[in-house]
């Protein structure tokens, strides 16, 4: 069930202190650090563009990432901290901690939707409304789900999909402790029209009896 874990290449870093950053920074890299596991902390460079362009994608502290650095083992690693310039918002340093196969961490999970093409109100002209993408939950790191599967089956028009609809694996929870809304199938707009139609000439209708026993 666990999906491919991005991969994020470092460099190893021979120096320390501010004289190394500094350097490593004109040199166009993001000085950094990885801790814990168990093991002493390792200094490392990141390729700067690289490394700016994987934050701006986003979920970078909320992803677990597979760190490859040249003569060391591959090891799973989340982002701890980012140290930013406070005038230019640009990464000066970044910490990273190692996770053992047991560890708890918070990521967000793709939801993946099944049989739309057998879904009642899909035939019918509804719509489906994904309200949330992603789904963050607490998961072990050996067992992180590829996505959050939604089956889409038996669902008519007005139906909801809810975080408690969905069968999630050992060890994993939801991080937003209450049941919320992942997606809907929302009536078609032809449906829609002509319940509002109906919605009107009876107000109509009531309208008119009022006024006839007045």
């Amino acid at each position: 069930m666990a999906g491919k874990i991005p991969d994020l290449v470092a460099l190893a870093r021979t120096g320390t202190g501010k004289g190394a950053a500094r350097q490593a920074r004109r040199a166009g890299y993001v000085p950094g650090i990885v801790y814990g596991g168990g093991k002493d902390p390792m200094p490392i460079n990141m390729e700067f563009n690289e490394l700016l362009k994987k934050l701006r994608a986003g979920r970078f502290l909320a992803t677990l990432w597979n760190m490859k650095v040249e003569g060391e083992e591959d090891v799973r690693v989340i982002c701890r901290n980012v140290e930013r310039d406070v005038v230019k918002d640009l990464p000066r340093h970044i910490d990273f901690m190692r996770l053992r196969q047991t560890s708890k961490v918070d990521l967000f999970i793709h939801v993946e939707f099944i049989n739309e093409e057998t879904c009642p109100g899909l035939k019918r002209g509804g719509t489906l409304v994904v309200v949330r993408p992603e789904v963050e939950l607490n998961v072990t790191a050996n067992n992180i789900p590829e996505s959050i599967v939604v089956d889409l089956a038996g669902l008519e028009v007005g139906d909801n999909v809810s975080i408690s609809d969905v069968s999630l694996p050992d060890g994993s929870k939801p991080v937003i402790d209450r049941d919320f809304i992942i997606a809907n199938i929302s009536a078609p707009s032809a449906l829609l029209s002509a319940g509002s139609e109906e919605d009107e000439a009876e107000e109509g209708a009531v309208e008119a009896e009022e006024a006839t026993e007045e």
